[in-house]
């Protein structure tokens, strides 16, 4: 499958994604470091990805938060962020300015106590 583009993810992250996608079908207990934080800038919602479905490039997984005060770790359609509007209208947007310090694990378990994802 040709890998697909989101102007919200650079190719160097979606080869990245994909690669964790790979080793995440391997082993079972692959627990990597988010590649990309996705975020509404007028909606409260958030995603840390880590990976990309290797048979389904439109797939992603990673902890996502919808602004409701319940983060969870699950997949997302790549196309479907695509089209998330915020009250504005503003498309989804990554931030430029964000380093995984730690594993995915961490991330999640840092936000079902916050109730939100603090990245």
């Amino acid at each position: 499958m040709v890998a697909l583009s989101f102007p919200f993810i650079t190719d160097a992250q979606f080869e990245l994604l994909l690669a964790n996608g790979v080793q995440s079908r391997a082993q079972a207990d692959f627990d990597p470091m988010p590649v990309v934080k996705l975020f509404t800038p007028d909606a409260g919602a958030t995603w840390l990805l880590t990976e990309v479905d290797p048979e389904d490039h439109g797939i992603a997984f990673g902890l996502c938060h919808l602004g409701q005060g319940f983060p969870e770790l699950g997949s997302v359609s790549l196309a479907e962020l695509a089209e998330v509007r915020g009250i504005l209208g503003l498309p989804i947007e990554q931030d430029p300015h964000f380093r995984a310090g730690k594993r995915l694990s961490a991330f999640a378990k840092e936000a079902r106590v916050a109730g939100r994802i603090q990245a």
